[in-house]
């Protein structure tokens, strides 16, 4: 039986790319999330 994860050719998972970027992407994503929440809670004042 061959295992799949023994191939030298093999991408990289899309979400292990990812981790090691979070704590850049956590904060810039909540403060653009916050900032339209908000721009809708005035909008809709």
């Amino acid at each position: 039986m061959s295992d799949a994860h023994d191939h030298a050719g093999e991408e990289q998972d899309v979400v292990e790319a990812i981790v090691p970027m979070m704590p850049y992407v956590l904060p810039i994503g909540g403060g653009i999330l916050i900032f339209l929440l908000a721009f809708i809670a005035i909008f809709m004042a």
